[in-house]
């Protein structure tokens, strides 16, 4: 391949940035390591700054460099995108980078791609499972599921379901602690909560129709909703997490639900989002289409 026009610079240095170092982006484009220096010092110098800052252990971005990148795999993406929609003629094919949180990916989304990958045989499934925020625009997926309200962005977006909330301990726990009887007795209890920045620090109830919060302590936070059940499951206090995280311990009795009487029902939507238009690849648009149609009356509040 050719890397001397300026998608080829781009495509060199964002190999470069993946791969760690110039002998290992090298390997992986079939060039040599001075041959991939030369492409990048090219750039830099028709940009006029730096990119990256080289020692003889890591390879480092600098905030030049950090903005090209965005670019790049953005321009990237696009190129593949505009290509693919004139040769592949509807046909979903090539690779389709998916982004997930951990425990939703791992319960709900891992257990479809069987069936997704015996329709789509030619579309190469590249599953990330992470509870960060990937940059979709900036080329780091084709298509991420989300819970939450959802910034503003030109990004598309279908909301595929809604999840609930339950508040769970394990009956050990209960047998050493005692048994909430209303959301105030929770102040006596090790309470598990969420760590990440948009997780509300009071717990939500409900009280003859009329919505409260109380505030709740413990001795333990986590971003994972499936480690905060794997934490109340060892007797490590009381969480309030989604209900398809913990419904097959709630059914088999390794958990049992607190305080229903209170529960205010709040429903978290889950959305599907990915870049739309009229260049939108047809693994993108199916894989969207796929899950819409399996999580069709998915109470995800049997499941988030």
């Amino acid at each position: 391949m050719d890397y001397n026009g300026r998608s080829g610079e781009m495509e060199v240095f964002a190999q470069v940035v993946d791969a760690g170092s110039l002998s290992a982006a090298a390997r992986a484009l079939g060039l040599t390591p001075s041959a991939v220096s030369r492409i990048i010092a090219r750039a830099e110098q028709r940009l006029g700054t730096r990119l990256l800052l080289r020692t003889t252990r890591a390879i480092t971005l600098t905030t030049e460099g950090e903005a090209y990148l965005r670019g790049a795999r953005r321009i990237l993406a696009d190129l593949v995108e505009v290509e693919e929609a004139i040769t592949d003629q509807g046909v979903p094919r090539g690779r389709l980078r998916v982004s997930a949180a951990l425990g939703h990916g791992r319960l709900t989304l891992v257990p479809l791609l069987t069936a997704f990958s015996a329709r789509y045989p030619q579309v190469l499934v590249d599953l990330t499972l992470s509870d960060e925020i990937v940059d979709i625009h900036g080329g780091q997926a084709d298509v991420a599921l989300r819970f939450g309200v959802l910034p503003d962005s030109s990004l598309s977006a279908r909301c595929i379901g809604h999840t609930g909330q339950v508040v769970v301990a394990s009956p050990q726990y209960l047998e050493r602690c005692g048994t909430p009887q209303v959301p105030e007795d929770l102040a006596r209890h090790n309470c598990l909560r969420f760590n990440f920045r948009r997780a509300a620090m009071d717990w939500p109830f409900s009280r003859d129709g009329e919505g409260f919060s109380l505030k709740v302590a413990g001795n333990i936070e986590c971003s994972s909703g499936e480690a905060l059940a794997q934490l109340a499951l060892l007797g490590a206090g009381v969480a309030r997490i989604g209900l398809f995280t913990v419904a097959d311990a709630l059914q088999s009795g390794q958990l049992v639900a607190l305080l229903e009487d209170y529960n205010p029902g709040d429903q978290e939507p889950l959305h599907v989002v990915f870049v739309g238009g009229p260049t939108m690849p047809a693994r993108v648009r199916v894989f969207v289409d796929f899950l819409v149609e399996h999580h069709q009356g998915w109470p995800l509040g049997a499941g988030a």
